[in-house]
Protein backbone atom coordinates (compact mmCIF):
# COMPACT_ATOMS: atom_id res chain seq x y z
CA UNK A 1 0.00 0.00 0.00
CA UNK A 2 1.33 3.27 -0.72
CA UNK A 3 0.89 5.90 2.17
CA UNK A 4 0.33 9.66 1.53
CA UNK A 5 -0.57 11.22 5.20
CA UNK A 6 1.64 9.74 8.22
CA UNK A 7 0.02 10.66 11.51
CA UNK A 8 2.54 10.01 14.11
CA UNK A 9 2.10 9.61 17.84
CA UNK A 10 4.57 11.54 19.60
CA UNK A 11 6.03 10.28 23.21
CA UNK A 12 7.77 6.30 22.43
CA UNK A 13 7.54 7.20 18.55
CA UNK A 14 9.33 10.65 17.69
CA UNK A 15 10.87 11.36 20.79
CA UNK A 16 11.99 8.96 23.85
CA UNK A 17 10.19 11.16 26.36
CA UNK A 18 10.49 8.48 29.28
CA UNK A 19 12.17 10.43 31.86
CA UNK A 20 9.79 13.47 31.88
CA UNK A 21 6.86 11.39 31.80
CA UNK A 22 7.55 9.29 34.79
CA UNK A 23 9.91 12.07 36.83
CA UNK A 24 6.44 13.83 36.91
CA UNK A 25 4.12 11.04 37.99
CA UNK A 26 6.43 10.87 40.69
CA UNK A 27 6.47 14.26 41.70
CA UNK A 28 2.76 14.33 41.44
CA UNK A 29 2.07 11.00 43.68
CA UNK A 30 4.66 12.66 46.29
CA UNK A 31 2.80 15.41 46.71
CA UNK A 32 -0.09 13.66 47.28
CA UNK A 33 1.39 11.47 50.05
CA UNK A 34 1.17 8.22 47.83
CA UNK A 35 3.74 5.92 47.26
CA UNK A 36 5.21 6.03 44.14
CA UNK A 37 5.93 2.93 41.98
CA UNK A 38 8.90 1.28 41.01
CA UNK A 39 10.72 3.13 37.57
CA UNK A 40 9.80 -0.06 35.58
CA UNK A 41 6.24 0.14 36.56
CA UNK A 42 5.91 3.82 35.90
CA UNK A 43 6.49 3.34 32.69
CA UNK A 44 2.89 2.14 31.39
CA UNK A 45 1.67 6.08 32.24
CA UNK A 46 4.08 6.41 28.86
CA UNK A 47 1.61 6.48 25.96
CA UNK A 48 -1.92 6.66 27.49
CA UNK A 49 -4.14 9.12 28.55
CA UNK A 50 -3.03 10.70 31.48
CA UNK A 51 -6.18 10.88 33.05
CA UNK A 52 -7.27 7.04 32.73
CA UNK A 53 -3.39 6.21 34.14
CA UNK A 54 -4.18 7.73 37.09
CA UNK A 55 -7.56 6.26 37.33
CA UNK A 56 -6.50 2.70 36.29
CA UNK A 57 -3.59 2.53 38.18
CA UNK A 58 -3.86 4.57 41.57
CA UNK A 59 -8.36 3.93 41.63
CA UNK A 60 -8.28 7.89 42.12
CA UNK A 61 -11.58 9.08 42.37
CA UNK A 62 -12.52 12.18 40.09
CA UNK A 63 -11.20 14.74 42.46
CA UNK A 64 -7.87 12.96 42.83
CA UNK A 65 -7.08 12.67 39.27
CA UNK A 66 -7.66 16.17 38.72
CA UNK A 67 -5.19 17.09 41.23
CA UNK A 68 -2.93 14.68 40.12
CA UNK A 69 -2.93 15.94 36.54
CA UNK A 70 -2.09 18.90 37.87
CA UNK A 71 0.58 18.28 40.13
CA UNK A 72 2.13 16.50 37.09
CA UNK A 73 1.72 19.35 35.00
CA UNK A 74 3.31 21.52 37.16
CA UNK A 75 6.41 19.12 37.07
CA UNK A 76 5.83 18.79 33.24
CA UNK A 77 5.78 22.59 32.25
CA UNK A 78 8.50 23.62 34.31
CA UNK A 79 11.25 20.59 33.44
CA UNK A 80 10.08 17.05 32.37
CA UNK A 81 8.59 18.10 28.62
CA UNK A 82 12.70 18.50 28.15
CA UNK A 83 13.78 15.43 29.76
CA UNK A 84 13.53 13.57 26.42
CA UNK A 85 15.31 13.25 23.29
CA UNK A 86 14.81 12.34 20.19
CA UNK A 87 14.71 8.41 18.63
CA UNK A 88 18.11 8.46 16.78
CA UNK A 89 17.03 8.56 12.96
CA UNK A 90 14.17 10.23 13.15
CA UNK A 91 15.21 13.62 12.08
CA UNK A 92 16.36 11.32 8.32
CA UNK A 93 13.38 9.67 8.50
CA UNK A 94 10.95 12.52 8.82
CA UNK A 95 12.87 14.59 6.36
CA UNK A 96 13.28 11.63 3.74
CA UNK A 97 9.60 11.59 4.01
CA UNK A 98 9.01 15.19 3.30
CA UNK A 99 11.49 14.72 0.26
CA UNK A 100 9.50 11.49 -1.20
CA UNK A 101 5.85 13.67 -1.02
CA UNK A 102 4.54 12.38 1.97
CA UNK A 103 2.07 14.53 4.70
CA UNK A 104 3.30 14.26 8.08
CA UNK A 105 1.18 15.03 10.89
CA UNK A 106 1.58 14.40 14.80
CA UNK A 107 -1.35 13.22 16.49
CA UNK A 108 -0.53 12.46 20.62
CA UNK A 109 -2.31 12.76 23.73
CA UNK A 110 -0.49 15.15 25.43
CA UNK A 111 -1.94 18.54 25.05
CA UNK A 112 -1.20 20.10 22.33
CA UNK A 113 0.86 22.80 23.14
CA UNK A 114 2.87 21.28 24.96
CA UNK A 115 3.73 18.73 21.94
CA UNK A 116 3.96 22.35 19.56
CA UNK A 117 6.83 23.04 22.34
CA UNK A 118 8.91 20.16 22.52
CA UNK A 119 8.75 19.48 18.69
CA UNK A 120 9.78 23.09 18.10
CA UNK A 121 12.87 22.72 20.99
CA UNK A 122 13.49 19.31 19.11
CA UNK A 123 13.57 21.17 15.56
CA UNK A 124 11.19 18.81 14.09
CA UNK A 125 7.89 21.00 14.18
CA UNK A 126 9.11 21.98 10.79
CA UNK A 127 8.68 18.54 9.41
CA UNK A 128 4.89 18.32 10.14
CA UNK A 129 1.82 20.02 7.92
CA UNK A 130 -0.71 19.51 11.81
CA UNK A 131 0.44 18.93 15.29
CA UNK A 132 -3.02 17.44 17.02
CA UNK A 133 -2.97 16.86 20.64
CA UNK A 134 -5.18 16.70 23.86
CA UNK A 135 -7.49 19.73 25.35
CA UNK A 136 -6.64 20.16 28.64
CA UNK A 137 -10.40 20.14 29.69
CA UNK A 138 -10.49 16.70 28.82
CA UNK A 139 -12.71 17.37 25.88
CA UNK A 140 -10.54 15.88 24.07
CA UNK A 141 -8.58 13.14 25.35
CA UNK A 142 -8.56 10.28 23.79
CA UNK A 143 -6.54 8.84 21.14
CA UNK A 144 -9.12 8.34 18.67
CA UNK A 145 -10.65 11.40 19.64
CA UNK A 146 -7.40 13.35 18.66
CA UNK A 147 -7.12 11.49 15.44
CA UNK A 148 -10.25 12.29 14.57
CA UNK A 149 -9.34 15.83 15.19
CA UNK A 150 -6.40 15.92 13.28
CA UNK A 151 -8.03 13.52 10.30
CA UNK A 152 -11.09 16.24 9.94
CA UNK A 153 -7.82 18.94 8.91
CA UNK A 154 -5.58 16.48 7.06
CA UNK A 155 -8.21 14.25 5.53
CA UNK A 156 -7.29 10.40 5.14
CA UNK A 157 -6.35 9.61 1.53
CA UNK A 158 -4.01 6.95 1.99
CA UNK A 159 -3.04 7.61 5.86
CA UNK A 160 -1.83 5.23 8.47
CA UNK A 161 -1.04 5.59 12.02
CA UNK A 162 1.96 5.25 13.37
CA UNK A 163 2.76 4.52 17.24
CA UNK A 164 4.08 2.15 19.79
CA UNK A 165 1.28 1.38 21.98
CA UNK A 166 -2.10 -0.33 21.92
CA UNK A 167 -4.15 3.06 22.54
CA UNK A 168 -2.25 3.90 18.66
CA UNK A 169 -3.69 0.88 17.45
CA UNK A 170 -7.01 1.02 18.72
CA UNK A 171 -7.35 4.90 18.01
CA UNK A 172 -6.46 4.25 14.09
CA UNK A 173 -8.87 1.30 14.39
CA UNK A 174 -11.77 3.57 15.54
CA UNK A 175 -11.73 5.86 12.94
CA UNK A 176 -10.82 3.21 10.25
CA UNK A 177 -7.32 3.52 9.80
CA UNK A 178 -4.46 0.85 9.37
CA UNK A 179 -1.71 1.07 12.04
CA UNK A 180 1.86 0.34 12.02
CA UNK A 181 3.49 -0.35 15.36
CA UNK A 182 7.22 0.37 16.41
CA UNK A 183 9.14 -1.55 19.02
CA UNK A 184 11.58 0.75 19.61
CA UNK A 185 9.13 3.09 21.84
CA UNK A 186 7.55 1.86 25.32
CA UNK A 187 4.67 -0.88 23.63
CA UNK A 188 5.90 -4.74 22.97
CA UNK A 189 5.06 -6.96 20.32
CA UNK A 190 2.52 -8.98 22.38
CA UNK A 191 0.41 -5.46 22.91
CA UNK A 192 0.55 -4.34 19.95
CA UNK A 193 -0.17 -7.73 18.02
CA UNK A 194 -3.21 -8.03 20.77
CA UNK A 195 -4.35 -4.33 20.06
CA UNK A 196 -3.85 -5.30 15.70
CA UNK A 197 -1.75 -3.28 14.48
CA UNK A 198 -1.29 -4.28 10.60
CA UNK A 199 2.64 -4.26 10.45
CA UNK A 200 4.88 -3.45 13.23
CA UNK A 201 8.89 -2.36 12.47
CA UNK A 202 11.43 -3.37 14.94
CA UNK A 203 13.44 0.03 14.01
CA UNK A 204 13.39 3.14 12.84
CA UNK A 205 14.95 1.46 9.36
CA UNK A 206 12.60 -0.83 9.30
CA UNK A 207 9.60 2.30 9.54
CA UNK A 208 11.23 3.91 6.89
CA UNK A 209 11.07 0.47 4.26
CA UNK A 210 7.45 0.12 5.00
CA UNK A 211 6.43 3.63 4.74
CA UNK A 212 8.46 4.23 1.29
CA UNK A 213 7.14 1.02 -0.16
Amino acid sequence: MRYETIYFDLDGTLTDSGPGITNSVAYALTRMGRPVPSRPSLNRYIGPPLWDSFRRYEAMTEAETQQAVALFREYYEQRGKFENAVYSGIPALLQGLREGGKRLVVATSKPEHMAVEILEHFELAGFFSCIAGSTLDESRCTKASVLAYALAQQGRQGAVMVGDREHDVLGARENGLPCIGVLFGYGSRQELEAAGADRIATTVQDLRYILEE
